[in-house]
């Protein structure tokens, strides 16, 4: 592979980091059977190192989400601890996001902090509400829709590079924006702080094009004081494997496991423990061109299909990417030695 491949490989692992680091949350916490973390917000080349500087990136993302008339669970939009069956939603969201790569070492590594935020429209739908698990309807079918903004989001990382082995150690967690409502369905907000801690592997061979990375990490949440409703800690696994088929583009396949290790708590927990899990995968391509001089561009396509949930509707998201990086320098010429002829 050339040296313009491995450089064009590794700043486009800085620009999926970017793009990896705006993704939003879900659009209900555990409360309406869907977590603070988005699974396969993570993905190829999550852990490599990138050109130090600023990068921006801006992601849309489309949600769909459904849960049938037999399945049971607490949202907000009524009295607290309200138990609603059958469940549906759907958001569209526009994440913008910043990140700044220093160029100075921290313990060996390269350290990266990322904030974003993201408008958006979210339609939440509900066949009745329910006064507890055993199905007395206090009402009917209920809906709602909003346009608002979501929290304010940050992510910390630490990267570290040996060859084609890539590690990584982050935090991200939200600053509620204000906007969470608890009289209405429709939240893009949480209502509660949550942080999440976790750790990364990147396996990137230039010579071969061979990529493949995993994420893992856990979600410790507040309680909302609206729904007096504390989410359980959530564990979380996002991986990806792709293949370079040219120095400008990637292709390959996703997933994620994502599974509620304790039980959800307080007053408006109504429905018991209610631990959720999920899994999923689908496709993905990527495509590197340049931005002028110094910049390069990153875009990206990818979807995921739930194979499998419990005690969380299932549906399948969207992802489109734009991403802007410093471009990494280019590499001096070998020089060749002079030879004289006497």
């Amino acid at each position: 592979m050339t040296q313009a491949r491995r450089r064009n490989i590794m700043v486009l692992g800085g620009l999926c980091a970017l793009a990896l680091a705006a993704a939003p949350q879900r659009a209900l916490a555990d409360a309406g059977g869907l977590s603070f973390w988005l699974p396969g917000t993570f993905g190829s080349l999550a852990a490599t190192p990138v050109t130090p500087g600023w990068s921006y990136a801006t992601m849309y993302i489309h949600l769909q989400q459904n849960a049938g008339a037999g399945r049971e669970f607490v949202t907000s939009g009524g009295a607290r601890g309200s138990v609603v069956a059958g469940l549906n939603a759907h958001a569209d969201v526009l994440v913008q996001g910043v990140t700044y790569t220093s160029a100075l070492p921290v313990f060996g590594g390269q350290a990266a902090f990322t904030v974003l935020a993201a408008p958006g429209n979210v339609g939440v739908g509900i066949d009745a509400t329910l006064t507890g698990p055993r199905g007395n309807t206090i009402s009917g079918g209920k809906s709602d829709n909003r346009t608002t903004l979501s929290d304010v989001f940050y992510q910390g990382t630490l990267k570290w590079n040996q060859g084609v082995h890539n590690e990584m150690v982050y935090i991200a967690g939200n600053i509620p924006s204000g906007t969470y409502d608890p009289d209405r369905l429709a939240n893009l907000s949480f209502g509660f702080a949550a942080t999440d801690v976790g750790v990364g592997y990147t396996y990137l061979d230039p010579k071969t094009g061979h990529e493949f990375s995993i994420v893992g990490g856990l979600t410790y949440s507040t309680t909302n004081p609206f729904l007096q409703y504390k989410n359980g800690i959530d564990a979380h696994i996002d991986w990806a494997a792709s293949q370079f088929v040219s120095k400008n583009v990637l292709v390959g396949v996703a997933g994620y496991y994502f599974q509620q290790l304790t039980a959800d708590s307080g007053a408006g927990a109504n429905l018991g423990a209610f631990k959720g899990s999920a899994v999923g995968i689908g496709p993905q391509v990527g495509f590197l061109f340049p931005v002028g001089d110094d910049y390069q561009g990153y875009l990206n396509l990818k979807g995921f299909k739930d194979l499998a949930v419990e005690n969380r509707p299932e549906g399948w998201t969207a992802w489109l990417t734009f991403a802007i990086s410093p471009k990494a320098p280019e590499q001096p010429a070998p020089v060749k030695p002079i030879v004289r002829k006497y």
